[in-house]
């Protein structure tokens, strides 16, 4: 028998917390200096990862930080000293260890958002923040498994990590909603 909506929220909202109150803020930190000290900011990611990353460089232009997003027409060729910001809940899409191993060989700073420190990309980030959210990609984790499908776990930790670090960027940066949101889209 499925659980009513009630039993369900109180379920998912659970879980989040927990999951969200795990995440380390030291790492949080070293992810907000990284992206501060980044001379231009790339943003990565597959499936619905990728487009919460979407989300988040869009927060990102909205403070005025120079971002770009792999794989978009307009996105110009990565730099020695440029950041790429991963989100990839295992750490090994292939697409996305292809960026990374090629961002890192061009001298660029990898930073990953994962559910797996120890993964493929996570041995050649130099910058973690790991969200310690079960997925279906690894169950030898010996996490305890989410009344969710799937990645839907560390999907949502994602999206609201992503927004929680904006905003304390936005804090960090002396921004106000309103000149954020005078470099919202016009064209609409």
């Amino acid at each position: 028998m499925t659980d009513s909506y009630p039993q369900l929220l109180e379920g998912v909202l659970d879980e989040l917390a927990r999951t969200l109150r795990a995440i380390s803020p030291a790492q949080l930190q070293t992810f907000r200096e990284t992206l501060l000290a980044a001379p231009r900011i790339f943003a990565a990611g597959r499936g619905r990862s990728g487009l919460y990353i979407r989300a988040f460089a869009m927060r990102l232009m909205h403070l005025g930080m120079p971002v770009h997003v792999v794989d978009d027409v307009t996105t110009p060729a990565i730099q020695n000293g440029d950041l790429l910001v991963i989100a990839s809940g295992s750490g090994q899409t292939a697409t996305l260890l292809q960026h990374a191993t090629k961002a890192k060989g061009l001298g660029a700073k990898i930073a990953l958002v994962t559910a797996f420190s120890t993964s493929p990309i996570g041995e050649i980030a130099d910058v973690i923040v790991q969200i310690p959210a079960p997925s279906v990609k690894d169950e030898s984790t010996g996490q305890p498994a989410s009344v969710q499908p799937m990645a839907n776990l560390f999907e949502q930790s994602l999206a609201l990590t992503l927004d929680m670090t904006a905003i304390l960027l936005m804090r960090e940066l002396g921004q106000s909603g309103e000149q954020m949101f005078a470099r919202h889209a016009n064209l609409e």
